[in-house]
């Protein structure tokens, strides 16, 4: 008995060892695999931005959030002169400016991993022009014919800007097969482009997950993922950044920057670029219908003030659609504020000031809807600024921040001016502003303008090859448009962008529409 007491005890001590032992290794094991976990996670390379815009979706056809993203790419871009040059088509010729021929690269595929070809790129063209009519206008295409890499491209008339309006990022290259497969909602939130990012997760008007796509064919992208953020407030975006939430933020306040530069670890970029802020009329109302009111309006814009005390020399005042620094800008002095000279011309108008100071016809007083938005931090400010200097004037503006200005101006015809702001020389050449802001189809062209004598110019613009002659029409152009006061234009204003030192191999550009790029990295 006691033997066996003693051998059964030998075993039972035994068997707790062993259990012991194994538990031990497997928890050595785990702490192992947990600490190598760990460190994948940690050597994994992300980066968080947040844009100023709001995506509904990510259909490159109708937003530039998949261009951004590195989702699509478009034929042709911009250099870093704003020189267009091959993208997916390694070239261009054409004899006649009618008849074009693209060479499609070799080696390209979608994230899908199908191969890219003419025939893929002639179909994502026609989905295009299908899903964003004003596409139809800018990019007058007559017909296509796709054979292997070639892509021709024939014209309904003789026309020169066509690379530019290829540069257009409406314009991305996607396999559109993938709608197909995957349904129109699905491949409206999930594209199948060609760019060094493919999609992960979308959630509407919040944000975009990204991660790299390791068949790219510009080489493998030096980080692993992304997420971009959507978020309109301009203090929200500047606090992310200051609580290194956010690597880069765009469209900071200019009040916000000096305690950013502050941080040993951020700084800001500050980048002249190729747009304008201006205030746009609505030609629909009769309020704003008279010149003579949009010349009263255009001397009742301080653009110093705007430059210095809301922009904080973030920006230069404006004399026109283009920025003077450009080959097309005007030489034109810039507009003053002029209170006095403003109410003469409301005189002029049939206005009469009334007792409490009030401009009116009729005694009807002169009270105007200016629309603004928020995603640009200064614009509300332009807005308050333009309705103090009114008022001197006995001018009533009434402001309405809208959301998404874009469909509130298209969607209505009761608002009067709006603040707005666009690049009008976004592919080194002012005839994509002149189309689609002035023409009849134009899709900026809210307010629908109609100039007879600026729709000549600009027909004869599309058509002319001669760069001097393009440079002399073009100033042609915006001399009608100060003339006619169509926009009052107020500053061009730099592109404001948060950075946090980590990140490295990449700077804001002035086009704004190649952010997250496969050269991005972080330290």
């Amino acid at each position: 008995m006691i033997k066996t007491f003693f051998s059964t005890k030998n075993l039972l001590v035994l068997f707790v060892s062993l259990f012991i032992l194994a538990a031990a290794g497997c928890s050595s094991d785990n702490s192992q695999s947990g600490t190598e976990g760990e460190k994948a996670a940690e050597e994994k390379k992300s980066v968080t931005m947040i844009f100023s815009f709001k995506s509904p979706n990510m259909d490159p056809h109708t937003g530039f959030t998949p261009i951004r993203a590195g989702v699509t790419e478009t034929l042709l871009k911009l250099d870093k002169n704003s020189s267009i040059e091959g993208w997916l088509a390694e070239h261009w010729s054409t004899e006649d400016n009618v008849t074009w021929e693209f060479a499609i690269r070799n080696g390209i595929t979608f994230h899908d991993g199908t191969k890219l070809d003419a025939a893929r790129v002639k179909a994502s063209i026609e989905r295009s022009i299908a899903v964003n009519e004003s596409l139809a206008g800018s990019l007058k295409i007559k017909s296509m014919e796709a054979e292997g890499q070639t892509l021709i491209i024939t014209t309904i008339e003789p026309y020169p800007a066509l690379p530019s309006e290829l540069v257009n990022p409406y314009t991305s290259i996607v396999n559109t097969e993938g709608e197909k497969e995957m349904g129109a909602e699905a491949f409206r939130n999930a594209p199948v482009g060609t760019g060094p990012f493919q999609v992960k997760k979308f959630t509407s008007n919040q944000e975009v997950q990204v991660s790299k796509y390791d068949g790219y064919w510009a080489g493998e992208p030096k980080i692993d993922e992304a997420i971009i953020k959507f978020n309109e407030d301009a203090n929200v975006r500047a606090l992310a950044l200051q609580s290194k939430e956010a690597d880069i933020v765009y469209n900071l306040p200019a009040e916000g920057i000096e305690v950013i530069e502050k941080d040993e670890h951020l700084k800001v970029e500050s980048v002249p670029g190729l747009r304008s802020h201006f205030i746009l009329y609505n030609q629909q109302s009769a309020n704003v219908s008279d010149v003579k009111v949009r010349e009263a309006l255009n001397l009742l814009l301080d653009r110093k003030s705007i430059a210095d005390d809301i922009m904080l020399g973030h920006a230069e005042p404006a004399n026109g659609p283009f920025n003077s620094n450009l080959p097309f800008g005007l030489d034109d002095k810039v507009q003053e504020l002029n209170v006095e000279k403003a109410k003469s011309l409301l005189s002029e108008a049939g206005y009469t000031e009334n007792a409490d100071g009030k401009m009116e016809k009729g005694r009807k007083p002169l009270k105007l809807e200016l629309i603004t938005y928020k995603a640009r931090p200064e614009l509300p400010l332009i807005a308050q600024l333009l309705q103090s200097d009114a008022a001197k004037a006995g001018v009533d503006i009434e402001i309405k921040n809208v959301e998404n200005a874009d469909t509130y101006l298209a969607e209505n015809t009761d608002w009067d001016l709006a603040t707005y702001s666009n690049n009008t020389s976004p592919r080194g050449d002012g005839s994509y502003f002149l189309n689609t802001a002035f023409t009849e189809t134009g899709a900026l062209n809210v307010g629908k303008i109609s100039i007879p004598q600026l729709n000549e110019v600009i027909k004869e613009l599309n058509t002319t090859t001669d760069a001097e002659k393009r440079t002399e029409l073009t100033k042609d152009a915006a001399d009608i448009i100060n003339k006619n006061v169509a926009h009052s234009y107020a500053v061009y204003p730099n592109i404001i962008v948060g950075i946090n030192n980590r990140i490295t191999n990449w700077q804001p550009t002035a086009e704004e529409y190649y952010i997250l790029t496969h050269t991005l990295d972080v330290k």
